[in-house]
């Protein structure tokens, strides 16, 4: 997605108020271009970011939620740095479902009718909260100041905040934050005061340990599978194994007679076995022998899917941009190129598999749940007869999360399923079911066209996509304009590349009886492999160099930045081993510049092994360069593993793959070096989670062109290379 311009306005107000004694600072978001109006909070209403209790404690009430990105360490950083305390000062808490307080607006190129969501998602934690958080933390921190000043009766100016601790150097008195966050309370709201210089910053750009690691290692931290309220029972649940079945028969009597299964609820398309624990769960699942009618998806097949995806890309389609004129300049080239890519269906498959803690009761509903999309989840349980402020939700660490717990069906069908069941239950997925009924990043084709004049260079581009529309799909067939899906075309209506000539074209075909959804990387994961995949045909059709090829093409400092670095760091055009080769692949994604070349070997067998990985990365400001490496390594993993082996596929209806057997993921012996690079920039902060993830199949591929003179258009690599 494009990122949001440079906030010009007042993005935040601070709402103070005496809340139990303690100082509230709200931040209420609007729209970019508004100036907000603001209002004190309810009493004992968290409709806040920070809080100062008078024992002195600051707690961060959390817009994000922390599913392995940092940002349990990260946000705690912006507000510690502008409030002028240890990031140890500050404790953090899950922020509730409420858009409206914690919300951010949705990418100001969406279409209209999408304002704001509370979504995690699309690497843009650091982006969204940049600002905000830390005017919340600067503002807290004069509004401390100023009560201080005036309980000594001494000069504003005269006064200092340092370390928790209000100063007045002159007579070296000194007031806790504690002890002045009553009075700072009843104070009016200031304007929002300048913010740090990057040469004053403490703690942001210092590279700083994970708060999270510590509880993870120890298995002491809480995620959403962990969630136990007391006299809770356990439900598995049991789905068709085709999208749109139906339950004919089971045997209840028999999971009934498994000793600690307590009931089975029968919804119709979702079953459950209630148990005293999740292995009598499972055994009283395997005596009920459910019985499905496959329904109307019963000859859905994968081989149709991709047939009307690869006429598709032949249809005019809707156009997604133009730009010059693409036809005249084509009748003037001397070469022509194209080329047709094939991107499969990919499941999530998170560590963590889908589950949620449900207390239904008569008039209200408690959840325990790890989600991206709290108030999604909150909007969606009132088809299922419950007003929002009559759900309270518990959001917990996520165990993987990648797009898939942006969907809130597993929620949903955790209160069908709960409505049943008195007392707290755990609605739990096994893996299998995990993955045979996951929201797939959907399958797509490319079709790519250029035609290039007599140095080589390309005078006209065109691109046709086809897939699903996860835009429609998501947020509502009303947020569609033109009938282009936003997150398809990304990264391919903007280009890396300034070329005069282009089109880009859109045309949508949603699977029949295949769910699809959001997936690590988004639509740059799409679009990068197929742009970067073809810029590499070109240069080989000039008989160029790569590298030299791109950089011609570059007019961006930042992007010939990175690449100049990335292919100094891998040894571009050194000599390697026979059989080995180096490839790269450049984007501007999430606000950040991106350079990586992958270094493959390729055996007798035709079998390719990654070896080492470099990237480059330009995020504008860093706040935590551990997080940030340790992001790009973690997203290059991601994406090998996606590129190398993983696809679902689809016959008569049914998901062929079912667990880490058949969808694996890159073992440790397999894993590569991974060197991560981040070049010092002053600039707004880019996103940085799904970068490296979106980069690495292009690298990849071009790596085994350059080792083999094999050419892989079609993912995973395992098919690529025997097609």
């Amino acid at each position: 997605m494009s990122v949001p311009a440079s906030v010009t306005r007042r993005q935040f107000v601070l709402i103070s108020a005496a809340v139990s004694g303690a100082l509230v600072l709200g931040v209420a978001l609007r729209h970019r271009q508004q100036i907000v109006q603001g209002a004190a909070p309810a009493r004992g209403r968290l409709n806040a970011y920070v809080r100062i209790d008078p024992g002195g404690r600051i707690t961060l009430v959390m817009p994000k939620v922390e599913m392995g990105q940092g940002t349990y360490t990260s946000l705690p950083m912006l507000i510690a740095e502008e409030l002028e305390v240890d990031l140890a000062a500050i404790t953090v808490e899950a922020a509730p479902p409420d858009p409206a307080v914690y919300g951010f607006a949705v990418d100001p190129a969406a279409p209209e009718g999408i304002e704001r969501d509370q979504a995690t998602g699309t690497s843009l934690s650091i982006i969204q909260c940049w600002t905000p958080l830390r005017q919340a933390g600067a503002t807290a921190r004069l509004m401390l100041i100023q009560a201080a000043a005036k309980r000594w009766r001494v000069p504003v100016d005269t006064c200092h905040a340092q370390r928790g601790e209000v100063i007045h150097a002159a007579s070296d008195r000194r007031l806790s934050y504690g002890a002045l966050a009553a009075a700072a309370a009843a104070l009016p709201v200031p304007a929002a005061p300048p913010l740090k210089a990057a040469k004053d910053f403490r703690l942001i750009g210092r590279a700083t340990p994970r708060r999270d690691t510590p509880e993870k290692v120890d298995g002491s931290a809480v995620f959403g599978i962990d969630a136990r309220p007391p006299n809770s029972k356990v439900a598995l649940i049991a789905l068709s194994p085709v999208e749109g079945g139906t339950l004919v028969g089971l045997a209840g009597d028999a999971a009934l007679a498994v000793r600690g299964v307590r009931q089975v609820v029968n919804e119709g398309d979702v079953i459950a076995v209630v148990a005293d624990d999740t292995w009598t769960a499972m055994k009283g699942m395997k005596a009920l022998a459910p019985r499905w009618n496959d329904g109307p998806n019963a000859a859905v097949q994968q081989a149709a899917i991709v047939a009307d995806l690869e006429a598709a890309v032949h249809e005019a389609g809707a156009v997604a941009a133009s730009k010059g004129k693409p036809a005249q300049a084509t009748a003037r080239a001397v070469t022509h190129v194209e080329a047709i890519y094939h991107q499969p269906f990919l499941a999530h498959a998170s560590l963590e598999p889908m589950n949620c803690t449900i207390d239904w009761r008569e008039s209200e509903c408690e959840i325990w749940v790890g989600t991206q999309a709290p108030d999604r989840a909150v909007a969606k349980l009132a088809a299922l007869g419950l007003k929002p402020e009559q759900i309270r939700l518990h959001n917990h660490l996520i165990g993987g999360g990648f797009g898939r717990r942006l969907e809130v069906d597993g929620i949903v069908l955790a209160a069908r399923i709960a409505g049943h069941v008195q007392g707290p239950v755990r609605a739990l997925w096994s893996r299998e079911e995990d993955i045979q009924h996951d929201r797939y990043r959907p399958y797509y084709v490319d079709r790519l066209s250029a035609s290039l004049d007599a140095r080589g260079m390309p005078v006209a581009w065109r691109q046709t996509i086809a897939g699903a529309g996860l835009w429609a799909l998501y947020y509502g067939e009303g947020t569609v304009r033109n009938g282009v899906d936003l997150d398809a075309v990304t990264c391919a209506t903007d280009l890396a590349y300034p070329l005069e000539n282009m089109e880009v074209r859109f045309v949508r075909r949603d699977p029949p009886g295949v769910p699809t959804g959001w997936w690590r990387g988004v639509g740059p994961t799409r679009s990068v492999f197929a742009v970067e995949s073809f810029i590499d045909e070109l240069a080989a059709a000039a008989q160029q160099d790569p590298v030299r090829y791109r950089r011609a093409l570059l007019k961006e400092p930042r992007m010939r930045t990175v690449l100049d670095l990335a292919a100094d760091r891998a040894g571009w055009g050194t000599a390697l081993p026979a059989g080995s080769g180096r490839g790269v692949s450049i984007q501007y994604a999430f606000g950040s510049y991106l350079a990586q070349v992958a270094e493959v070997s390729v055996d007798a067998q035709c079998q390719p092994r990654v070896e080492r990985v470099v990237c480059v990365i330009d995020c504008g400001q860093v706040v935590n360069p551990d997080t940030v490496r340790a992001q790009l390594e973690g997203g290059v993993m991601f994406g090998l593993s996606a590129a190398l082996g993983n696809e679902i596929t689809i016959a008569n209806g049914r998901v062929q793959q079912s667990n880490f057997n058949d969808f694996p993921a890159l073992r440790m012996s397999e894993a590569p070096r991974v060197e991560a690079h981040l070049v010092a920039s002053g600039e707004s902060p880019g996103g940085v989670g799904e970068t490296g993830t979106a980069c690495v199949a292009a690298a990849l591929c071009n790596a085994i062109y350059a080792a083999t003179g094999k050419r892989v258009r079609t993912l995973p690599v395992s098919r690529g290379l025997r097609g």
